[in-house]
């Protein structure tokens, strides 16, 4: 600490061409100090041992890991005060021109974007309603949805006072909407599963004008769909930040219509009376958010996906090259549109059971996380490090080997 406060005497005290030191000079200067002289591995002290992910972009796994160039956009935003509203202005009109939408902001992932968005169609910009909430007396408060599409993050919606009524058909949807039917909510992830699609959707809130919200959490790549659906017509679209785009796990971006993006922003801080207060989203996730869609808008899609497919390709051989050991190569239609695959074999051939597999990964050294079932292990290579997959075509193909009868 001595050698610390004397190194900022001197910072302090010390000329630079131009004048003396910057607020932001400063502090950039006794961040590094503090880095330089408190570098320890924190996981390791807590005893806490990290994986690699062969799994995904889960919550409970932490998300995806940000790239340099957002972690430098945190780091910069941590070093100097700005107005919070003023900023997120800037950075919504910013990206709103890289998205070719009406507005955006970032919002606290995208069930607080769901959240704030719900609040703001049913309070608009009246400042008594957005106190009101979440009383929903006297204002429109009911949510038009599949019944396919009615999944826990819905309780998005419902945090906020909304009521959710679940139809089948669109003949069922129109029937349903009254007096207090305020939006009509599309999960993206559930396309097949609804009988009614995107266009037919979108048609039936124009025709009503009712405003339209699809929920695309975990639906980048393909990059075309942070265009799609404001091109496609829905008033309200909502993306995580931390899954494909690789920007803070805990921010997301609201983009559509101006009028209900403001609307929205009208529940979050710095404003204290709202339901959306405790949807904070700091300065550092603001520009960390938007560093990483300029990054993720400008990255080589096309090589990028045949670096997936090839990673995916050497583990399916690796392991398929057991006797009894079957691989399915495939790609979900819509929510974690990525190459994936599916492990399978037979027991009496390879005797250890893919819940056994996947324990041993997990406590194996390096830890390997997977998903699967019961009667397979499902693996996807988007969320590795480079190289990683390697190793983990040799961690499975040992231990299935292991039990080959």
């Amino acid at each position: 600490m001595n050698s610390r406060r004397k190194a900022l005497k001197s910072l302090i005290t010390l000329p630079l061409a131009g004048g003396i030191v910057s607020s932001n000079e400063l502090l950039a200067n006794e961040n590094q100090i503090v880095i330089d002289s408190l570098k320890k591995d924190y996981f390791k002290e807590l005893g806490i041992r990290t994986f690699i992910n062969a799994a995904g972009t889960y919550t409970s796994m932490t998300g995806s890991l940000m790239p340099k160039e957002v972690i430098d956009a945190i780091s910069y935003g941590s070093l100097e005060y700005v107005n919070l509203d003023e900023l997120q202005d800037k950075v919504g009109e910013r990206i709103a021109q890289l998205l070719n939408c009406e507005y955006a902001t970032v919002s606290s992932g995208c069930f607080g974007a769901m959240s704030i968005a719900m609040a703001g169609v049913m309070s608009g910009k009246d400042p008594k309603k957005i106190k009101q909430l979440p009383d929903v007396t006297g204002l429109k408060h009911e949510v038009i949805l599949q019944e396919s599409h009615s999944i826990g993050y819905s309780q998005a919606l419902t945090n906020v006072g909304a009521k959710l009524v679940k139809v089948k058909t669109s003949d069922e949807l129109e029937k349903a909407i009254n007096e207090k039917t305020a939006m009509l909510w599309f999960l993206n992830a559930n396309t097949d599963n609804g009988e009614i699609k995107w266009e037919e959707f979108v048609s039936l809130g124009k025709k009503h004008n009712i405003p339209t919200f699809i929920d695309c959490a975990a639906d980048v790549p393909p990059v075309d769909n942070l265009f799609k659906f404001t091109r496609i017509g829905f008033d309200m679209v909502a993306f995580s930040g931390g899954k494909g785009l690789r920007g803070p796990q805990s921010a997301g971006l609201l983009l559509g219509k101006k009028e209900y993006i403001e609307a929205a922003r009208l529940h979050t801080p710095p404003r204290g009376e709202t339901i959306g207060r405790g949807m904070k989203v700091n300065k550092e996730e603001v520009l960390g958010m938007l560093a990483a869609l300029e990054l993720y808008l400008a990255r080589d899609h096309k090589a990028e996906w045949e670096m997936w497919e090839k990673q995916i390709n050497l583990i399916s051989n690796s392991v398929k090259s057991i006797d009894g050991v079957q691989t399915i190569i495939h790609v979900p239609p819509h929510a974690n549109h990525v190459p994936s695959l599916k492990i399978r074999w037979d027991e009496n051939t390879v005797k250890i059971s893919p819940n056994k597999v996947r324990e041993k990964l997990r406590n194996g050294t390096p830890s390997i996380e997977t998903v699967g079932n019961k009667n397979e292990i499902g693996i996807t290579t988007w969320m590795m490090v480079p190289g990683q997959e390697k190793i983990v075509a040799k961690k499975i193909q040992k231990i299935l080997k292991t039990y080959k009868a």
